[in-house]
């Protein structure tokens, strides 16, 4: 695959131009995208910054990370806190996902989003309220391993680190987590399934397949 330079600002620019003219495939009012890439990555920074871009370009959009949305740790660590299957499988709330951000934007739905649920360092709802997204307002939803659930994104972004990029760039405790993302790779194939690929081994220098 060949990928081509580009600056974060830019690559910012050109993604919000792309998201001006998505239409959803299910007629929703609201398109729905996704920025998946491990916490290394930092796939969220990416999302602020076409948020940005869509502000100044006049369109309203909502930045969701999943890190608001994991698991009490009653039950995220109920294996242990360096227990894989659960960081693969059970660390995040998808049924609140579907509930609280992704069925208020179906067609027919009422645009009323929760941005979060719970906050892992004090272990307690936030109790945040919830955000009205107007129609033609766009989710920006980041975290990781987001392609293997499921989620009616109309466009997918992941942001890649190759192997090494990622064990450097993860800090050591938690090094335990990057089989996970050694089977994400395996099992959903991240770089060759979502619309665009942002390669980031280079924090400074990204490349991507616009």
């Amino acid at each position: 695959m060949r990928l081509e330079a580009i600056t974060w600002d830019r690559l910012g620019d050109l993604l919000a131009e792309r998201l001006l003219d998505l239409r959803p495939a299910d007629e929703s009012p609201w398109p729905r995208v996704a920025f998946d890439g491990a916490p290394a990555a930092r796939p969220g920074d990416l999302a602020e910054r076409v948020s940005e871009a869509l502000r100044v370009r006049g369109r309203p959009s909502l930045v969701v990370g999943t890190e608001g949305f994991l698991r009490p740790a009653s039950l995220r660590l109920e294996y242990g806190r360096q227990d894989l299957e659960s960081f693969y499988s059970g660390w995040y709330d998808t049924g609140a996902l579907w509930r609280e951000v992704f069925g208020p934007l179906d067609p027919g739905g009422d645009g009323r989003v929760l941005p979060d649920l719970w906050d892992p360092v004090t272990d307690r709802a936030t109790r945040s309220p919830y955000v009205q997204l107007p129609p033609g307002g766009v989710l920006l939803m980041h975290g990781p391993l987001l392609l293997r659930h499921w989620f009616p994104f109309d466009l997918t972004v992941h942001v890649l680190l190759s192997p090494g990029a990622l064990r450097r760039r993860t800090p050591g405790t938690d090094h335990w987590t990057l089989p996970a993302f050694e089977r994400y790779e395996d099992e959903t194939d991240p770089a060759n399934t979502a619309d665009v690929l942002v390669r980031a081994d280079d924090p400074n220098h990204p490349a991507w397949n616009g």
